[in-house]
Parts: C-alpha cells; structure tokens; sequence
C-alpha cells in the first residue's frame, strides 16, 4: 500500500472511531489538487461522493452502537424499516427501495427469516414471487430500537440544527430527482437507435 493510500485509510479510521482526521493531510486539507496532465479534478476530500460518505459515516456512527446492542447490521434494519413502513413488499421491489443487490438482500432476508423477524410468502396469483413482511417480532424489535434511534436523531438535530436539517433533506431529495432525470442529449441519442 503506498503512502498516501495508508495515510488517508489511518484518517478513515479516525472518522470510524469519532476523532478527527489529519487536516495537515494534502487529501484532507482542500488544498491538494490532483490532476491526470489534462483536467483537473476536485479536490479528494471535496468531492461529493466523498463528502456524502463522510457524511454518512457520522450519521451511522449514531446508530451503529443500538443496531449493535439488538444484534441487528445496518442493511438488516434498512430492510426491516422499509417493511415497516410499506407493508408487505415483493423481493425485487424491496431490493429497489433498500438499494441493496439482489444476492445480498437475499442473505439479509434468511437471517431475518431464520430469527423470525420476518415472514414469508407466494403471491396469491402468481406462486413465484416473494412477498416479505415484518413479523410480530420483527415489529417488536423495532419498537425496541426506536427510542435509541429517536435519541441519534435528537442529537442530530441538537448539534445540526432542526430547520438545516430539514434544508439538508430537502437538497438530498432535490439532488436525488435531479440526477434521476436523463440528460437531454442522452435522451435524443437514444431515440436515433
């Protein structure tokens, strides 16, 4: 592993751990500007994918020791939140609006299964497709777990702001849509195929 490579996964590692990274660090500091010889790129630390996964990693470290506590991953509370909240779901749907791939939500939901968290089913006209709910238990996790993740959201509001939390959310939305839509040039290219 070069240098820069382990300087910014030990920075990495301080964001997991709560402490702060080292600004000092050219990838950290905003000052860095890295280029291919022809375009230049945005600084490493300033890029959104990076920003938004920074973001991410601070919101989660919220949660994460709750989750942990009720023997509960990440990925297995997205999908029991998202059955909580639309009810009965096809796979593939529930695979769409977790983002997760289909293989690995289809681990999720053994485990979930296997602890009787969920409950399984055929659909009533066509046997093949795989309808999951939350369970009795599943449900009573989740009223187990809410009040801590109430308290994370509490905090995040206490330190961030109500109404900039609220802003944060709309422009997440907004973001979202924007880059939904196809590019108008790409849209006409595909019409001439």
């Amino acid at each position: 592993m070069n240098k820069k490579a382990l300087e910014v996964g030990q920075d990495d590692q301080r964001l997991r751990d709560g402490s702060q990274p080292d600004r000092k660090h050219p990838l950290l500091s905003g000052n860095n500007r890295e280029t291919d010889g022809q375009t230049a790129m945005p600084d490493f630390s300033h890029s959104l994918p990076m920003l938004l996964m920074r973001s991410r990693e601070s919101v989660m470290r919220l949660f994460r020791p709750s989750l942990r506590s009720h023997d509960v991953t990440e990925q297995q509370w997205r999908v029991l939140r998202a059955l909580a909240h639309v009810g009965e779901c096809e796979v593939t749907e529930l695979a769409h609006i977790t983002f997760l791939h289909a293989p690995s939500l289809s681990r999720i939901l053994k485990d979930l299964l296997s602890r009787g968290l969920i409950e399984r089913a055929s659909g009533a006209t066509d046997r093949r497709r795989g309808l999951v709910t939350v369970s009795q238990t599943g449900r009573d996790l989740i009223g187990a777990v809410a009040p801590l993740s109430e308290a994370g959201y509490a905090r995040i509001k206490k330190n961030y702001g109500v109404k900039r939390l609220e802003e944060l959310q709309r422009m997440l939305l907004d973001l979202e849509k924007a880059l939904a839509q196809p590019e108008v040039g790409a849209e006409q290219e595909k019409r001439k195929l």
